[in-house]
């Protein structure tokens, strides 16, 4: 049975100058598939040919054989055409039958790319593509590929970073690439090429509403009251009301990871089990097994408690910044 090829398969082929005919791109994680589709325009035609030998079109404004045609021809002053056929998904299914003969011959100086944002494998077109093996799949990258994700990334752009500062800017960014790779690009230009640690993404990082709330998450943690109104604050300072309802999102996952750490500890866990057991970086294993201590069970459930009934309060119009002053004096009391 055929099987949709990976991203990383495109990339050696186009790396070694032996991209296939046609592809059809397609999945979740558009900025994965924006990056390699930027890679081949950069490197499959010569920049100074680039007028004249890359093409772009849109499903449903432009007819089949008006693409098929563009496709048919031969590159000038270039080895290579290439040809973008976005929004592949407008085309009518007659349109995209019209297709098929090119398909069955397609032209070798020319890369074909349809992008679509919905795909049918039980249709001719899109079954002929899975079955020569030019469809590419674009999916999420899971939790536990994020950090493999960010140490490549950042080799390529010159700059090494540890396990445990890929573990501290997943942790503070969370799991967007586009937001990851964002923070990768400030680093290599505050930075500079060479090693970057857990204190140079802080210090960059600071004053970022990202590691606002990871640091309201961990003062609030240690339940200590006064740091955590500061910390609240100058989050409040730059958020609408969709921030109030963030922090409320973060919290109920800190506290259940709080009631997990607890739960595992008691039973007689390591603390060096907990980033499996828990599903947090390596390096927050001793600092999230010590906040725990600082709650008892009691504690946790009135904490889900309070949050639910704040929660409420939030969808019913109540000042932001009370309740969520309100929450933080409770659960640091």
């Amino acid at each position: 049975m055929a099987r949709d090829i990976q991203p990383e398969a495109v990339l050696r082929q186009l790396r070694k100058g032996t991209l296939n005919p046609v592809y059809l791109f397609y999945g979740e994680s558009q900025f994965r598939l924006e990056r390699l589709l930027n890679e081949i325009r950069d490197t499959f035609v010569p920049e100074a040919a680039r007028d004249l030998n890359v093409q772009l079109f849109y499903g449903g404004e432009t007819d089949s054989s008006v693409i098929v045609d563009a496709a048919r021809s031969l590159p000038f002053m270039s080895p290579n055409r290439l040809i973008i056929v976005r929004r592949t998904e407008n085309f009518s299914p007659a349109a995209l039958e019209g297709f098929l003969p090119y398909l069955e011959n397609p032209v070798p100086t020319t890369c074909l790319i349809f992008i679509s944002g919905k795909t049918n494998f039980k249709t001719r077109f899109y079954k002929r593509m899975r079955a020569e093996g030019w469809s590419v799949v674009f999916r999420k990258l899971r939790d536990r590929e994020i950090i493999p994700w960010l140490k490549k990334t950042a080799k390529e752009l010159g700059i090494d970073l540890d396990g445990e500062a890929c573990a501290f800017l997943f942790q503070m960014v969370g799991n967007r690439l586009q937001d990851l790779y964002s923070e990768l690009e400030k680093l290599s230009l505050r930075y500079g090429q060479g090693h970057i640690g857990r204190n140079e993404i802080r210090d960059l990082a600071i004053f970022s509403r990202a590691y606002t709330v990871f640091e309201l998450m961990d003062e609030i943690s240690f339940r200590r009251a006064e740091p955590s109104l500061r910390v609240l604050n100058r989050f409040m300072e730059e958020e609408d009301r969709s921030g109030a309802l963030k922090v409320l999102g973060m919290l109920n996952r800190q506290i259940r990871l709080l009631s997990h750490t607890k739960r595992v500890l008691a039973d007689g866990g390591r603390i060096k089990d907990l980033p499996e057991k828990v599903g947090i970086p390596g390096f927050l294993g001793n600092r999230i097994a010590e906040q725990s201590r600082k709650w008892e069970v009691d504690d946790i459930e009135e904490a889900m408690h309070l949050l639910y009934r704040s929660d409420g309060l939030l969808k019913r119009g109540s000042s932001e910044r009370r309740v969520l002053e309100h929450i933080v004096i409770s659960l640091c009391s």
